[in-house]
């Protein structure tokens, strides 16, 4: 599930709201082990441009 949120994700990049609504739903649909690999790979792919919404639902990368 998690490749299927991650290529949602890299489709819909473009539009703050959209990203942010596939990434909430995004977290509900894959499994709490895969949390930490996901946010790891969401702060390196849209850390630069999305980094306030990912703090919304993350704590912020180090």
């Amino acid at each position: 599930m998690i490749e299927y949120v991650k290529t949602i994700l890299q489709k819909v990049s473009f539009s703050k709201y959209l990203f942010e609504r596939e990434l909430r739903k995004g977290l509900r649909l894959i499994s709490p082990t895969e949390v930490q690999e996901f946010r790891e790979w969401c702060y390196l792919m849209f850390g630069k441009m999305h980094h306030l919404i990912l703090n919304r639902y993350f704590e912020p990368a180090i």
